[in-house]
């Protein structure tokens, strides 16, 4: 078997050097990101949605009490355009109690209403973070991220205007 001359095509010019992958052009393959540009969000990742919650502590008990209202706008993680969300909380930065919500299925737009409690002192507040990662649940596979939030300062004080 004869191997004669690679035939490279018309099109091809001769001054310009082929690359290890051939004449592939990796910079047209770039996904546009103008819809990140739009949106306004300061970090440049992707919008996931929001999540609301409320923290209060119970300064009897020395316990931090976080409550799970509701998220809305989370993105479709499903083939059928859904999620099945769920919420994982964590007080860092040891990871010894976990709290998660229960499971909603096919909804972009849960309402948790769940109340979970932290035992913590008091003047550990400062040193601690709470951690909240919203999943999609899969039955069969690895449960998806769809996002997390880290709220570093549970000691903040509130002014308002009376």
């Amino acid at each position: 078997m004869q191997v004669g001359s690679l035939d490279l095509g018309d099109d091809y010019d001769v001054d310009e050097q082929p690359t290890s992958i051939g004449r592939i052009k990796p910079e047209l393959y770039k996904q546009m990101t103008t819809e990140n540009d739009e949106s306004g969000n300061s970090k440049g990742g992707k919008n996931c949605g929001k999540i609301n919650f409320s923290l209060r502590y119970d300064y009897e008990n020395e316990m931090l009490l976080v409550k799970i209202l509701k998220a809305f706008d989370l993105p479709a993680k499903d083939l059928c355009g859904s999620s099945d969300p769920y919420v994982k909380i964590y007080l860092l930065p040891d990871r010894k109690q976990k709290f998660q919500t229960r499971v909603h299925r096919k909804t972009l737009n849960p309402t948790f209403d769940e109340s979970f409690q932290f035992p913590v002192p008091y003047d550990e507040l400062p040193v601690r973070k709470l951690h909240l990662s919203v999943f999609d649940f899969d039955r069969f596979s690895r449960h998806d991220m769809i996002g997390e939030v880290i709220l570093d300062n549970l000691e903040t004080s509130i002014w308002k205007d009376i």
